[in-house]
């Protein structure tokens, strides 16, 4: 299997051939400047911005602050974006991935099979000398037709029966999950029977990802066995997407992702919540 990340060196060797790959910049942060003011600022080479929460999400509501996004809505910004069924893609945010995984998982449940996410990220690529630019690329003509349902998804019932029958990781910060704090969603705690599996851990000191050697102990100490049934979620499915890619390098492609995550299960007061 190619692995879902590709490094600096050999993403640059790409983007000087014939047909580089399409790339993606996915700058997004919880409370954080917008991702298109940072885009602006500067940006690999040929980059078009995408927008999480505009483009790659539906609005917010009971179904949670990051509701998988109308299919057509989604085609139309891929393809302004240039993305095509026969052309790499490439994404990236500033430097751990957590934006730019929701890209590449996205792309993957649509249909599209060549799909990266650049190791390190923006941070990566300016400490290796490569430059940016403020260049704004003219809207691409892509082709993607995004045919949904290419990856697994649970709702609450399905993330409920799989954290009593199978393996259902919460991706938030270890706080978060065991209810000492909770910034934003409605009540603290987890679903009851989740294991705390925090994205940090999926990193080294320098922001990239761990060896693949080293994810799969990391998911072998959390009982990671059989993919069908192991299923994600994190406050809005955005880094539980973090999580499905260190999976996915680990060996242990096929999880589920729980689009809803905590931000739909703590709304509902007839959900159960655990300390």
């Amino acid at each position: 299997m190619t692995s879902p990340l590709i490094g600096v060196a050999e993403l640059a060797d790409a983007l000087g051939t014939a047909r580089p790959p399409v790339l993606l910049d996915i700058r997004w942060a919880l409370g954080g400047p917008p991702g298109a003011e940072e885009y602006a600022k500067g940006h690999l080479p040929g980059a078009h911005f995408l927008d999480l929460d505009l483009e790659l999400a539906d609005p917010a509501g009971p179904a949670g602050r990051h509701p998988l996004p109308d299919p057509d809505r989604l085609a139309t910004a891929l393809r302004r974006a240039g993305v095509s069924a026969d052309r790499p893609v490439v994404a990236y945010d500033a430097g751990p991935a957590l934006a730019a995984a929701r890209a590449w998982w996205l792309l993957r449940w649509a249909g599209h099979g060549d799909v990266r996410v650049l190791d390190g990220g923006l941070a990566a690529w300016t400490a290796a000398g490569h430059p940016l630019t403020t260049d704004t690329p003219a809207p691409g003509d892509g082709d993607f037709k995004v045919e949904p349902g290419h990856l697994p998804t649970v709702d609450a019932e399905g993330a409920a029966e799989l954290a009593r029958t199978g393996l259902l990781l919460d991706a938030r910060a270890g706080e978060r999950y065991r209810g000492e704090t909770e910034p934003i969603d409605p009540r603290a705690g987890h679903i009851p029977g989740a294991a705390s599996a925090p994205t940090t851990e999926n990193l080294g000191p320098d922001g990239r990802f761990l060896p693949p050697a080293a994810l799969a102990a990391r998911f072998a100490a959390l009982h990671v066995t059989d993919p069908a049934r192991t299923a994600v979620y994190c406050g809005s499915g955005v880094t539980a997407a973090h999580q499905l890619l260190a999976l996915t390098v680990a060996g242990h492609e096929g999880a589920a992702l729980y689009p809803g995550s905590w931000s739909e299960w703590s709304a509902n007061p007839a959900n159960p919540v655990e300390l």
